[in-house]
């Protein structure tokens, strides 16, 4: 059945035809209709169920506040639950189905709970699922598990196949919301010479005023909006964007916009969503206002609708919402609705007004019409179950119990209008109460401030609380060339246009219709549509204490559906306000947070998917490898050879061959993944004495130190060698999955604690190849390349030097992680792969063996060396390592120094590293425990120790280990047992750590 008026609809294209289909049946709409405007075109009101008690539910609203027409869209990899059928645009071939509700729309079993809604009151589940106990694991539990949700989340294995994308964007000033005020405030800032980015959430320009009317230095709303849009696109140094919603406001002028580019038109090719990341200097938020409804008794049945968006269905897609239409309201805005109803030949048996005057123009001109208009009434209850069949009337003042019946078959609501103020709230700007708009609006006084102290948000229009039209566009006017006055613009704007609209009469704050309503009627007064909070539930959540918005809040979930509350906070807020006895503004608002309206995962997650997801870092020699029978093995986001195996051999064999090869010779690592973070300026010295226990500071530069960084709590982060460049200037070596993790650590400190110091930090860790040239041969294949002096006197140990190598510039670091004479050389990262065909070559006459990681680590354990993320896990400590002399006692402080003061820190029973050989030259099982006597408190195995790093030492023919056991630097020579928790046990004795050279005479040569 059709529902579509003759009118031809402002927005729709009749003259084009779209079919889609509805949980199975074909439907068709025309071109430039929503899926809420479609369906009510085709007689579809009821278009989801609540959430808790499965109530019918139609749409109220016509933009993203709308709580209820939430639909599955697409099927397969394209299904996407919880998507508004109001702000999506029809397109052919669309398919969409409603939500939470078996086994049909129409006859759902769950409607049963609303039967049960005296024993559901708001937090019963906090109350009912307490005893017995284990009614909670086998009856409660999978019952709410099954009931849970709205909407069908895709399949596992699904696979969206569409393409996301990030876009950065600079700008001096960013105008969220295209109204009418927003396009006033960014001609404005244009004008002044600032470059302007304006944001749409919809794909039409203008906002509410073509529908509202009035006109615009005498031009009707809609000729003003298209030579406005026309101008602005003309100007070079504007960016207008349709279709792209602000979704959050954050610090220092830093903005999400989220825009949704093929949505309408699946079949063009590119990106389906684009996440901007945008930085503005000034941001001004034009995003209107939101049309409160009412609370009545059945002000949930399909049929019940906001006024504004009954009116925007029949003005912009011609839509008849139902022959007779109710009006109630508190404010003149709903007159508008009432005489566009009556102009497309709609009947309005009554339109209630709860004023006891009513109000100004509009219902005077109402009046004139013939429209019948009855002052200081209200709605005592809507009868009807899946679409009204008619209102009880009553007088606003009473108790409901004397009512007349009005038959008709829709309601048209109106509360008044709230500023959208998320935006500004989402940064921290401050609220105030306007009495007379009975809303929250922004106050100037507490703007969001950048890091210099200058507000940069500015609100316009209906979001800075101005509802007259003349008003709106002198306000956004303002805003505008105040935004381009603060980024330097200094030009002047021209003049707001004159406006011309109808002057309104004041609203009447009315939380409850009728006023005494007893609790009959508050039983079935809805503030919540989706999570089917009732006013009566907020009334109980201050009668069991719950004062605090925020605790009334999660007690009673208002607010908290994908909406946001959007509709249902102020009414809700106004309600326990009258509960407790207070006013509205004592009771404050909950928290707004970003997004604005929800985004799409795959919007988030942008291009980084698949392959991409996480990008393989590869170093300049990686192709070397690969064709070398690299066996890889992941590190951090690099893959490294694990080792080289030859043909015929396996891989243990080769990493055999790999250290001995070393040992007794010359070696070959790539060391390009290891982090290099250059810390340059007057401060650096100063700001490295804080990141590392030992002292940087002293360092002279052509020197190298080891360092240790540990986190606010004491525990060891990142080791590596800290090499000073000039008296500025430091290259800080980090472990290879610690280079972008340290880099943020360190700019974190800077920039909320040291922001003052004179320091800079770049991650140059791409840059250069590292090349490790190891082995008693190194020197003498560095000699053979000749460039530099590299002999101990002219370059020794933990020192470093630039020069040239075979022709290569690079910088030559005299340090090891082997124990062996070693050098490791940086190159510039394009040379990084004819520098190791060079040493490869030349190295031939020592037979020179590249080696992987698995050697690298043999060759450290057998030295003593730690290795951050096996040695530590998050809870050791320097101390616990023997590294004490690593921490510096000549400076104050350091991070962490004070956290490793604590009782738990300085414990004498800490486990300490020590070194591990079993008894009969096996190898221990990484992370075995080492076995104490008798039980702990849960019956568990007492430990005193575990292994940490484990391996089979071919230079030493016999398993090694390095562990943590309790008191073992004190119990060199004593045997323990170690298990992996299966039945098998190892003996092991407890030695030096130091299995190699302990004297470190082959690394000094």
């Amino acid at each position: 059945m059709s529902t579509r008026l003759p009118t031809q609809g402002r927005l729709i294209n009749r003259d084009r035809d779209v079919a889609f289909t509805f949980n199975g049946t074909r439907l068709t709409g025309h071109d430039g209709d929503t899926l809420a405007s479609a369906l009510l075109a085709n007689g579809q009101t009821l278009m989801g169920r609540s959430f808790k008690y499965h109530r019918p539910r139609g749409v109220v609203a016509s933009g993203s506040e709308e709580p209820n027409a939430l639909v599955n869209l697409g099927e397969g990899d394209t299904l996407e639950p919880n998507q508004r059928a109001t702000t999506t645009e029809i397109f052919h071939g669309l398919k969409a189905t409603s939500q939470n509700h078996w086994p049909s729309l129409d006859y759902d079993i769950g409607a049963v709970n609303t039967l049960l809604a005296r024993f559901l009151p708001a937090g019963f589940y906090y109350k009912m699922f307490i005893h017995p106990r284990p009614f909670w694991k086998y009856v409660y539990e999978p019952f709410i598990r099954k009931s849970a949700g709205l909407g069908k989340a895709p399949a596992a294995e699904a696979r969206d196949p569409d393409r996301y994308e990030h876009f950065y964007a600079f700008t001096d000033v960013l105008v969220i919301g295209g109204g009418v005020a927003g396009l006033q405030a960014a001609l404005s800032a244009a004008q002044s010479g600032a470059k302007v980015l304006l944001l749409e959430q919809t794909p039409h320009w203008g906002g509410r005023t073509p529908v509202d009317g009035g006109t615009i230095d005498g031009k009707d709303a809609e000729t003003w909006i298209a030579e406005t849009v026309a101008a602005l696109d003309a100007m070079p140094n504007v960016t207008l964007r349709s279709r792209t919603v602000g979704a959050g406001v954050y610090d220092h002028g830093y903005v999400l916009g989220y825009e949704r580019l093929t949505d309408h038109a699946p079949e063009d090719r590119g990106p389906r969503h684009r996440l901007w990341r945008i930085r503005a200097a000034q941001v001004i938020t034009a995003t209107g206002a939101i049309e409160r409804p009412l609370s009545f008794a059945g002000n949930d049945i399909p049929g019940v609708m906001l006024a504004a968006a009954m009116r925007d269905y029949v003005v912009n897609y011609a839509i008849n919402p139902g022959d007779r239409t109710v009006i109630v309201t508190n404010n003149d805005d709903a007159y508008r609705t009432a005489i566009a109803l009556h102009e497309a030949g709609l009947k309005v048996p009554a339109i209630l007004d709860a004023r006891p005057n009513g109000g100004g123009a509009l219902m005077e001109e109402a009046k004139a019409l013939g429209l019948t208009v009855k002052t200081g009434a209200a709605i005592a209850k809507v009868k009807g179950h899946k679409a009204v069949h008619s209102v009880l009337v009553t007088q606003q003042d009473s108790d409901g119990s004397e009512t007349t019946e009005i038959f008709c078959d829709a309601v048209a609501m109106s509360g008044g209008w709230s500023p959208v103020v998320h935006l500004w709230s989402h940064c921290g700007g401050k609220l105030t109460w306007d009495a007379t708009q009975a809303a929250f609006r922004p106050d100037h006084d507490k703007a969001p401030t950048s890091h210099d102290g200058q507000p940069f948000v500015i609100p316009a229009g209906s979001a800075d609380g101005e509802m007259n039209l003349s008003a709106i566009l002198q306000n956004a006017a303002k805003a505008g060339q105040t935004a381009a006055t603060r980024t330097g613009a200094d030009k002047s704007s021209d003049a707001a246009p004159t406006a011309e609209a109808p002057d309104e009469a004041p609203l009447a704050p009315v939380w409850m219709m009728p006023a005494n309503a007893p609790l009959k009627l508050r039983a079935k007064a809805w503030l919540d549509y989706q999570n089917d909070v009732k006013v009566s539930d907020v009334q109980l959540a201050a009668q069991e204490g719950f004062e605090s918005v925020e605790h009334t809040k999660r007690y009673t979930t208002l607010g908290m559906a994908t909406d946001q509350g959007k509709l249902s906070n102020i009414n809700g807020l106004a309600t326990l306000a009258n509960a407790l006895g207070e006013d509205i503004p004592q009771v404050g608002t909950t928290t707004f947070r970003p997004p604005y309206t929800p985004i799409s995962m795959g919007a988030i997650a942008g291009e980084a998917r698949g392959d991409i997801f996480q990008p393989i870092r590869k170093t300049p020699m990686h192709d070397w490898h690969d064709a070398n029978g690299a066996h890889w093995e992941p590190v951090g986001h690099w893959r490294r050879p694990y080792a080289f195996p030859r043909k015929g051999e396996s891989v243990k064999d080769a990493v055999n061959r790999e250290v001995l090869a070393t040992r007794n010779s010359l070696g070959l690592l790539d060391a390009s993944t290891l982090g290099k973070i250059i810390v340059k300026g007057p401060d650096a010295g100063r700001f490295l004495d804080m990141l590392y226990t030992n002292m940087m500071s002293t360092l002279k530069p052509g020197n190298c130190r080891y360092g240790l960084m540990c986190t606010e709590n004491g525990f060891l982060a990142d080791d590596g060698v800290v090499a000073r460049i000039d008296e500025d200037t430091f290259l800080c070596h980090t472990t290879t999955g610690g280079a972008d993790r340290i880099h943020a650590h360190m700019e974190e400190w800077l920039q909320t604690e040291w922001w003052d110091w004179k320091v800079w930090t770049v991650n140059a860790t791409e840059q250069f190849a590292q090349v490790a040239v190891v082995g008693p041969n190194a020197r003498n294949l560095l000699e053979k390349l000749g460039g530099m002096d590299v002999s101990k006197d002219a370059l020794g140990f933990m020192e470093w030097k630039d020069g040239d190598l075979a022709g290569v510039p690079a910088r030559v670091y005299r340090i090891s992680f082997s124990g062996e004479l070693s050098y490791e050389i940086a190159v510039p990262a394009n040379l990084g792969r004819a520098f190791w065909d060079k040493l490869l070559e030349a190295g031939k006459e020592w037979d020179i063996t590249p080696y992987g990681t698995e050697a690298l680590h043999i060759m450290r354990a057998e030295k003593g060396f730690i290795m951050i993320g096996d040695e530590t896990d998050g809870t050791v400590i320097p101390q616990d390592l023997g590294l004490d002399w690593a921490i510096s006692k000549k400076k104050d402080d350091y991070i962490g120094k004070r956290a490793q003061a604590r009782s738990h820190m300085t414990d004498p029973d800490r486990w300490k590293l020590v070194g591990l050989e079993t008894l009969d030259g096996s190898v221990l099982k990484d992370g075995a425990y080492a076995i104490a006597g008798g039980t702990n408190a849960n019956g568990q195995t007492n430990t005193e120790g575990r292994v940490t790093s484990t391996y089979y030492s071919p230079t030493l023919q016999k398993g090694i280990a390095m562990g943590l056991v309790l008191n073992g630097p004190d119990r060199m020579g004593e045997v323990i047992t170690f298990t992996d928790g299966g039945d098998d046990t190892k003996t092991a004795r407890i030695v030096s750590p130091v299995f190699y050279d302990p004297d470190g005479e082959k690394q000094n040569v």
